[in-house]
């Protein structure tokens, strides 16, 4: 329940929800809404269970269906190799609860261990360098405590703070990711979300395409992982986010997010970003007064910082200029602002 045309990576998640009930031996009774008819409503007490993958979308129908049929739902999200198995077990509870006598667990071991590679990832010397990473996610209430999950059960990666725009889900939120971040956002104010990230500045976003251009101002990576979304988060290729296969197109997703030690430096040396270019135009959303100016001097010796931590040496020496209420950075400036934040 919830598959509909403008969910996120909607279409290639449903597509890995059948390969994984064929694999479990399940017959698929209905998908809903998308492609169903009203014609098709009369046969959704017939099946023994329902999967909502989506919270914002069949949760209610789910619900009623138990209420008024005492079928039972499962709302566990299969995304990441945890949740997965989480999902897959809770699926062979009910089964087993209605007489089937079924074992899932080896298929859950084969499937972390040979097929998905995201398990393997997250034991790799790459992903170890992850490891302690400051990082922040905000979407709906689904996909933004799934990735949560993600990035510290498996991957241990520290969420900053998590947070939702679906404020009717507050509760629910904060159980499922509290422990897991050092606070919670829920709000809709875009603005807001803007002013926190950049207080923050994290070394990876995960959100939304309005984070995504906050994170393009503050230059900070960003992985879009929820609506609202454009027209290039429906890639042509096979992406689901649930599932076995779902797990590998994340761990490629948040690896490939940040941007890593010496890579933004060895690109301006060799060639591939503008940065010097980019650097005179500014990029800083924390400066708010746009009478500083940086004298050639300080904009040369900027150039010499590497690229993957320019961004906040410039930010921190626009603020201390600001405190001092001085209208143009020197080199001195430069120096006091280092000395200041020391």
């Amino acid at each position: 329940m919830g598959s509909f045309n403008l969910a996120f990576h909607n279409q290639h998640d449903i597509a890995e929800l059948k390969r994984l009930m064929s694999d479990l031996n399940i017959k698929i009774n209905s998908i809903i809404p998308e492609g169903a008819s009203v014609q098709e409503l009369k046969n959704l007490p017939k099946a023994w269970f329902n999967i909502v993958p989506y919270r914002e979308i069949g949760l209610l129908t789910a619900e009623y269906l138990k209420e008024e049929f005492d079928m039972p739902f499962i709302d566990t999200t299969p995304m990441g190799v945890v949740e997965t198995a989480n999902c897959i077990r809770k699926i062979q509870y009910i089964l087993n609860d209605n007489k089937a006598d079924v074992n899932f667990e080896k298929y859950i071991d084969i499937q972390t261990r040979f097929v998905s590679q995201s398990a393997w990832f997250s034991r790799s010397i790459d992903c170890q360098n992850l490891t302690g990473k400051k990082a922040i996610v905000f979407g709906d209430s689904t996909h933004a405590a799934a990735m949560t999950k993600i990035l510290t059960k498996e991957m241990g990666i520290n969420v900053v703070w998590a947070g939702t725009y679906c404020k009717y889900d507050k509760s629910w939120f904060e159980k499922e990711v509290g422990d897991l971040c050092d606070e919670i956002v829920i709000t809709d104010d875009h603005n807001l979300i803007g002013d926190l990230i950049a207080k923050v500045e994290p070394a990876v976003i995960f959100g939304t395409q309005m984070e995504r251009h906050v994170a393009k101002r503050l230059n900070i990576p960003c992985g879009v992982i929820s609506a609202p979304v454009h027209i290039q988060n429906f890639p042509l290729s096979y992406r689901p986010f649930l599932g076995y296969e779902g797990a590998n197109q994340i761990a490629d997703l948040i690896y490939n997010s940040f941007t890593l030690g010496m890579e933004d430096h060895l690109l301006e040396i060799f060639g591939g970003h503008d940065t010097k270019e980019v650097l005179s135009a500014g990029l800083s959303v924390t400066s708010q007064n746009s009478e500083i100016k940086w004298n050639l001097e300080s904009q040369a010796e900027l150039t010499k910082i590497p690229g993957f931590i320019r961004g906040k040496i410039k930010r921190n020496t626009e603020k201390f200029a600001q405190e001092q209420k001085m209208e143009t950075i020197t080199l001195e400036i430069m120096y006091a602002a280092k000395e200041a934040a020391a």
